[in-house]
């Protein structure tokens, strides 16, 4: 007989699990408009044969010892007991902390490990150190939009107040004229989001504000980008020219007197250099139309016509993460700002400027009355940072500084990483360097659930549970459903959750109780839901008791009815509720960015050519963007995740008559290549891409055929082995995975099999 349905959360979406033997079934929860077909990459992984199922030791580490090693990404591994992983662990950690202190320690988590918010592996990670070891060396921001979130404080607001707590759909569907979107508004990006979506509601509220006029633009290389339902104009962009299209159409609103004056004076500070620099005034360059055409591939009068078709109209100016994952990505972010600013958009309904919309299911939408409780961390000891992109940097080159906004940072000597939650062979830019930089630990400690790259790298790997094996709680600060998430399935071997595996080691460092607080997980649970009740009782709302709410399964909680206050308090009085900027206004040029005196990102936005271009008939832009069948590099071997892939490989998109040219067809393998590697992908053609570009999608399990390779060669398809891995700029340093430039040919030789989802030697 099947057990009873259970209810459960991803972060892609709620649902019941019922299994039955080794058959797991997934019903979508009944309140989801439009759920996520992600929820099949679920069905069959429970048992699946890259699972790791028992601790695990590298034979070079355990036989040699702690130190740099090559073999990392190719040596066998050998089990070993709990017993022994606990002392092994242990026995590394009070080496580095007592010899070199916990600033020698580097805790890495990084990652969407689990919606549950219990069972969160960087906060139990973080946690961890702090409790047992006193801190670690941390990261700061993001991969997803480590660049915006550094300079969004500067010019208007923190970034959450921005993206989570910006315009919302409802807004859009009932105000909006034009929603002007740079970078587009993918629905695969909007099917996921921290904590769980029970509700995907996207692609409804474009469909009622096409219906009800609005227009939807699409500035994107991808046609995909905006789906059929927005009804929207696409114009195909060459990749990383947004901000000379902005500077573009700005000179047209300059030039024919369409901006918004008075908005610009009252409410702005710093548009008379930009105009300086617009027209010409400051350095002779004059940045008009067909400036901006030479550079985005965007007819110098379409660019005209758009401005002109902007002036007047409620305009929604939206920038995704994908614009500012790229070298010098700060400069179209802030220049979208100044366009809806120059427009005197700012503060209405249905306009103004937003980050990231689309880019999460959390944006957009209306937020919760109250936030649930989040596991405490203790107190971190060390004030050593990096920003989370800068993880090699940090690894190959202790002692040296680094910039960052507006400090000048030394990088710590690392000497022990902690990876709990998270794949940095997804994450990360130029793989051949990020193993150079794994190599040079002394120890790597992973926790993971799969043989992903990153736990073949480690030195010890200890087994994690999947989400569906454990009882959490699932919720997010905009998702109005509360999710009890039931345990479904046992774990398989011997994988524990990340917290039954770090209570083990803190109690053989004797810090059991500091790490536990003498609770089990059931206990924790209950606690933060209590935390929750007492939180919702101050605002007269009562929950029922924690054994209801799990035997309910989904509670509905209270939110907010408005959004994007701080703009319209700000617009409706400048004076009392001033922004928190430096000026307490929109900022279009800061004296704090100038004072930094970085060149690649001055006082006032700007156009910068990126360092590598495409040459057309020599070489190709590459969009390294998100997946649709996965969230980044989770469940790859998902069932819905290996259906997208052709001839067991990743699929690279192209457009026909450049396929034609290189005498490629559909679905032939073909070879992507340049300077830091190569890799192998099976050709889609699409005239819904822009000529001179490639898109391959993330998330592919690396899968290198020499994996010390210094040019390795993936014959999955994972674009990391050819981005580049450099900062966006000297002040936000962010990731700059989106793009890079790379050379095309048919794949010619031997076909070679995938071996990702293989388990290492010793593991099988």
């Amino acid at each position: 007989m099947p057990h009873r349905n259970k209810m459960h959360s991803a972060h892609w979406g709620a649902f019941h699990a019922a299994l039955s033997g080794d058959q797991l079934t997934i019903t979508p929860f009944a309140g989801d408009p439009d759920p996520s077909p992600l929820l099949e990459n679920m069905t069959d992984v429970l048992k699946h044969p890259v699972r790791v199922t028992q601790p695990m030791v590298r034979r070079g580490w355990l036989e040699q010892g702690p130190g740099a090693d090559d073999r990392r990404g190719e040596d066998e591994y050998l089990p070993i007991s709990w017993e022994k992983a606990h002392q092994l662990v242990g026995d590394e950690l009070r080496r580095v902390s007592e010899h070199y202190g916990p600033e020698a320690v580097f805790g890495g988590s990084y990652g969407w490990s689990s919606a549950g918010r219990f069972h969160h592996a960087q906060s139990q990670v973080h946690r961890f150190l702090n409790t047992t070891l006193g801190g670690y060396v941390r990261s700061v921001n993001s991969y997803s939009s480590g660049t915006a979130a550094v300079l969004l404080p500067h010019i208007i607001g923190p970034m959450d107040e921005i993206a989570r707590r910006g315009v919302s759909w409802q807004e859009i569907a009932e105000h909006s004229d034009i929603v002007l979107a740079f970078g587009g508004l993918a629905l695969k990006n909007s099917q996921v989001a921290s904590g769980g979506i029970s509700e995907h509601s996207e692609r409804g509220w474009m469909q009622q504000a096409a219906a009800r006029g609005a227009e939807f633009i699409s500035i994107s290389p991808l046609r995909s980008d905006l789906p059929s339902e927005a009804k929207g104009q696409w114009l195909p962009i060459i990749p990383g020219t947004d901000a000379a299209l902005i500077l573009g159409l700005l000179s047209v609103l300059i030039s024919e007197q369409l901006t918004d004056e008075h908005f610009l004076a009252q409410y702005c500070v710093g548009w008379p250099e930009v105009v300086s620099y617009i027209t010409g005034r400051e350095d002779g360059v004059v940045r008009d139309a067909h400036w901006a055409a030479a550079i985005c591939g965007i007819n110098a009068l379409q660019i005209e016509a758009l401005a002109r078709q902007l002036a007047g109209k409620r305009v929604l100016v939206t920038v995704a993460h994908a614009l500012q994952r790229a070298e010098y990505g700060e400069q179209p972010v802030w220049l979208g700002l100044v366009l809806a600013a120059a427009l005197g958009q700012p503060g209405l309904p249905g306009g103004g400027f937003t980050y990231a919309l689309g880019a999460l299911g959390h944006y957009g939408k209306f937020h919760n009355l109250v936030s649930f409780p989040s596991l405490p961390q203790g107190h971190n000891s060390v004030d050593r940072f990096i920003p989370v992109a800068r993880i090699v940097d940090m690894l190959l080159s202790p002692g040296e500084t680094f910039n960052y906004n507006g400090q000048q940072l030394t990088y710590p000597h690392v000497r022990l990483v902690y990876w709990a939650g998270g794949n940095p062979f997804h994450h990360h830019q130029d793989l051949a360097r990020l193993r150079r930089a794994f190599c040079r630990t002394e120890t790597l400690i992973v926790h993971e659930s799969v043989w992903t790259a990153t736990a073949r790298h480690a030195d010890i790997v200890l087994p994690a549970t999947l989400t569906l094996e454990r009882e959490d709680i699932g919720g997010a600060p905009t998702d109005r459903h509360l999710i009890a998430m039931a345990q479904v399935a046992q774990p398989p071997g011997e994988a524990r959750d990340d917290y039954e595996i770090f209570r083990g080691i803190a109690r053989y460092l004797g810090r059991e109780d500091a790490y536990t607080e003498g609770r089990t997980v059931r206990q924790w649970l209950e606690l933060m839901y209590r935390q929750l009740q007492e939180k919702l009782t101050a605002h007269s709302v009562s929950l029922p008791d924690f054994d209801t709410f799990f035997e309910l399964g989904v509670l509905q909680l209270p939110q907010h009815t408005d959004s994007g206050m701080m703009m319209k308090r700000f617009r409706e009085d400048p004076l009392r509720f001033p922004l928190p900027t430096p000026q307490g206004k929109i900022t279009l040029y800061s004296d704090t960015i100038a004072r930094f005196g970085y060149a690649d990102c001055p006082g006032h936005p700007v156009w910068l050519a990126p360092t590598e271009q495409a040459i057309p008939g020599q070489s190709f832009w590459l969009v390294a963007n998100q997946p649709a069948t996965r969230l980044h590099s989770q469940l790859d071997f998902g069932r819905y995740s290996q259906r997208g892939k052709r001839k067991q490989r990743e699929v690279c998109t192209l457009h026909p008559a450049d396929a034609h040219n290189y005498g490629i067809q559909e679905g032939d393998i073909i070879e992507l290549s340049n300077t830091r590697g190569r890799l192998l992908a099976c050709a889609r053609l699409s005239d819904g891409i822009r000529r001179g570009v490639l898109q391959l999608p993330t998330g592919a399990w690396y899968d290198p055929i020499d994996p010390r390779a210094e040019r390795p060669f993936c014959r999955h398809g994972n674009p990391n082995v050819l981005t580049r891995d450099i900062g966006t700029s000297s002040l936000a340093q962010g990731c700059s995975g989106q793009l890079t430039v790379v050379r095309l040919q048919k794949y010619q030789g031997d076909v070679p099999a995938v071996q990702a989802f293989i388990p290492p030697r010793g593991a099988v």
